[in-house]
């Protein structure tokens, strides 16, 4: 019962409710990030989510748009602005998410949301991921969240869709504001961001 319907009631409320409370930092981000990435304060992204039907992800933008002399986007690291580097830090860029959760798209908790040139690699057990809603927060961002493999990564997901419940959500909602705060996991050693899935890893 919890699973198929008070969990979206649950996001819903508490979707909303944050919006509420958080709306001073929003706007504030968003102003600054306006100004840092020439009038593009969002991030818009497709990605899959409930049995793998795309939908388009909002967050913060974090990283300017600069190009190398034949076009192509610098690396990560060169791109992350000042704001952008404090925002991705802190968590903060995941808040307009919670519009996604509002939609429907999402829930507060279940599998993070990936690219959809990922499906295709995915193997049976690992596509599960995507029998639920994807979530902001998760199983495996609490158990190492960007730091892990990807291997390591869907199997926390799939154990998470098999053993969904109200007591492991809460669980796992006070597991990440303590990673929040001690800024586990953001990324990989060395890396901004993490390394591409390529089906192996």
């Amino acid at each position: 019962m919890y699973k198929t319907v008070f969990k979206r009631i649950f996001d819903f409320v508490t979707a909303f409710i944050g919006l509420m409370i958080l709306s001073p930092v929003f706007i504030a981000i968003g102003i600054r990030l306006y100004f840092a990435n020439n009038g593009k304060p969002f991030f818009f992204q497709s990605r899959p989510g409930l049995n793998g039907k795309l939908f388009n992800i909002i967050k913060f933008k974090t990283m300017n748009d600069k190009k190398d002399g034949n076009g192509n986007l610098l690396p990560d690291a060169e791109r992350v602005t000042p704001i952008g580097g404090f925002v991705r830090k802190t968590s903060l860029d995941e808040i307009p998410q919670l519009i996604n959760v509002l939609k429907g798209d999402m829930s507060l908790i279940g599998p993070r949301p990936l690219l959809p040139q990922y499906l295709s690699l995915y193997n049976e057990k690992q596509k599960r991921r995507h029998n639920v809603r994807p979530g902001i927060t998760g199983w495996a961002q609490v158990n190492g969240r960007n730091a892990i493999s990807w291997t390591k990564k869907f199997e926390l997901d799939v154990w998470y869709v098999d053993n969904i419940s109200l007591i492991l959500d809460i669980k796992i909602y006070f597991l990440t504001i303590k990673k929040v705060i001690l800024k586990e996991g953001i990324s990989q050693e060395g890396q901004v961001t993490m390394e591409g899935f390529n089906g192996k890893n």
